[in-house]
């Protein structure tokens, strides 16, 4: 029999992106999957069900899950959500499992199989399902489109009747996908721009999109391709150099977030202070807690004449190119795991068994386990 795939709508009234856009739908029924959507699925990002070709569209959730051998999600899946499902089902999408303990428990309990996207292990074979990159590139990007709209100053340079007017300075805090990225729009915007990091193995990548790079000498490679925890006299020497650099920037860019864990707090109320007026910081970390003291997510707020905004998932506000890139990467995970259209799925595959959440009533991985049924025990 072939694999359903089901794809309902995201109930996240924020939530603008879709798991599944036409041309992957179009490639999930070529492998030999039936694939099945909510009516109106895609709206939201512009998707008309039109666009969807060899498709079934229902108008209920009823008729959808009840078929759905694998679920397509965006934002993790409601208790709600997860009680239609059946014993068995494979959903894939972001988790989000210290924001959802209970949601996680509810899976495990019903014996629904959960394969988080933000786990998936950052190894070169999986880059191409490597949504957190995918999603950053598009916050990146957002980010320096927003500093742009908030500043009180040009960013290129402009040669005027009235004389010339210098380039904005901008500054990039993390120098990940999503702040290579910021780097390189805000140079195509014609900024002079500076990126940091505590990776110094950044430092060759920053330099090659024309940005200067702010050496600290200080080294904090960690695993997975995140920084370590910086110790008390680093963080010292961190601010210390970071106030200078922060004092003669227009616009600050935060990037240094690490899924499941609070963001690093990088700039001080006192840093802030120490800013000129008129200065902007975007703060793309500020869904977990922020990389500034004074960050308050979702919120644009002003102290000493400095604009402080806390945006919550960029990604969403570009919904047709982050829908394209994250249903791409959702395809490329599940992809090797349809053979003449049926789900076989290989749990000994490293990329399988790196972003399994939950499995056969059991939490696979081991924070997780931990945070949830620590917690209940």
């Amino acid at each position: 029999m072939p694999v359903t795939v089901a794809v309902p709508k995201e109930l996240t009234p924020s939530e603008r992106r879709v798991a599944l856009v036409p041309d992957i739908a179009a490639r999930l029924a070529k492998l030999g999957a039936t694939v099945v959507i909510e009516k109106e699925m895609g709206k939201s990002a512009y998707f008309a069900d039109a666009a969807y070709q060899n498709v079934q569209v229902v108008e209920s959730t009823d008729k959808l899950y009840q078929p759905a051998e694998v679920v397509l999600k965006v934002q993790p899946p409601t208790e709600a959500e997860i009680e239609q499902m059946k014993e068995g089902t494979v959903v894939i999408g972001f988790m989000s499992p210290h924001l959802y303990p209970e949601r996680v428990a509810k899976l495990r309990d019903n014996k629904i199989t959960s394969l988080a996207m933000e786990l998936v292990p950052r190894i070169s074979r999986a880059q191409s399902m490597d949504a957190l990159s995918s999603q950053a590139a598009v916050a990146g990007y957002k980010a320096v489109i927003m500093a742009a709209d908030l500043a009180s100053v040009f960013f290129p340079m402009l040669t005027t009747a009235a004389g010339t007017i210098r380039p904005a300075k901008v500054l990039v805090i993390g120098a990940g996908v999503a702040g290579l990225q910021a780097i390189a729009t805000a140079r195509r915007l014609g900024a002079m721009v500076e990126g940091y990091d505590v990776r110094a193995a950044t430092k060759e990548q920053v330099e090659s999109l024309g940005a200067k790079f702010v050496d600290m000498e200080i080294k904090a490679e960690g695993e997975g391709g995140y920084a370590r925890e910086l110790t008390a006299e680093e963080k010292q020497q961190q601010q210390a150099i970071l106030a200078k650099h922060l004092a003669a920037a227009n616009v600050v860019i935060t990037t240094a977030a690490i899924p499941g864990r609070p963001s690093p707090k990088i700039i001080t109320k006192q840093m802030v202070e120490g800013m000129a007026p008129g200065s902007v910081v975007i703060d793309l970390a500020s869904e977990g807690g922020g990389n500034c003291e004074l960050t308050q997510a979702g919120e644009t707020i002003e102290h000493n004449g400095v604009i402080i905004h806390g945006p919550l998932n960029v990604p969403s506000q570009t919904p047709i190119h982050a829908s394209e890139m994250y249903s791409k990467n959702v395809f490329n995970l599940l992809s090797p795991m349809i053979k003449e259209g049926e789900l076989q799925i290989d749990w000994e595959d490293e990329v399988i068994a790196g972003c399994t959440l939950t499995h056969a009533g059991e939490i696979k991985h081991a924070p997780t386990r931990e945070l949830v049924e620590g917690a209940s025990s």
